[in-house]
């Protein structure tokens, strides 16, 4: 799986992405180490939204509220060292009744942790590869209902048009350029010399 994304990732590289700063991850088995192969530089970050859901794949829906309430104080912490003494309060509450919850969060922490280690409007924009997942679930549906395409380009005229149906008057995005302001001054700061921002 590795030398698939090894492979994807060269492609974008080759395509003019020479710099990533971060990327969000959901788990997929091979991929940071091919990010980080491709771009060395690269903080790879595990998806937080993911991670959470996976926790309570392994707990009964009774304890959910709780439990949220008790992970809340981890991923919210100020920094690293106060999020480990969060979990181990977690642990020894949770870990006698589910140690595999215990168990996830010990072997995604190294991909989680570069999460404390910013900004809240940083934390905000890298918690969760929802946004992407969401348009490649309209990307799919609208190549699914079409069936074959004629050619190459018809393809991507179908995709064109799936991403300008998500905002079709164009007001979206001056809203989310106004949201991405803090974000992109806080980002600016963190990798200082590789953020070029653009005029839009």
């Amino acid at each position: 799986m590795a030398k698939f994304w090894l492979a994807v990732l060269t492609e974008i590289r080759n395509r003019g992405v020479a710099d990533v700063c971060i990327a969000v991850c959901d788990g997929l088995k091979g991929l940071p180490d091919a990010i980080t192969t491709v771009w060395p530089l690269t903080v790879v970050q595990t998806c937080l939204i993911h991670l959470l859901r996976n926790t309570f794949r392994y707990a009964s829906r009774q304890y959910w509220d709780e439990m949220s309430r008790d992970l809340r104080p981890i991923y919210t912490a100020v920094n690293e060292a106060a999020a480990k003494e969060q979990f181990t309060e977690f642990a020894g509450k949770w870990g006698p009744r589910y140690p595999a919850i215990v168990r996830l969060w010990e072997s995604a922490w190294s991909e989680f942790v570069p999460f404390l280690d910013y900004d809240p409007e940083i934390r905000r924009v890298i918690c969760s590869t929802n946004a992407i997942e969401s348009l490649n679930a309209r990307y799919r549906r609208a190549v699914r209902a079409r069936g074959h395409f004629p050619s190459e380009q018809a393809a991507l005229k179908c995709l064109y048009l799936a991403t300008r149906s998500l905002d079709p008057t164009g007001k979206g995005r001056a809203r989310w350029v106004t949201r991405w302001k803090p974000a992109l001054n806080a980002f600016a700061i963190t990798f200082e010399g590789r953020i070029t921002p653009t005029v839009i």
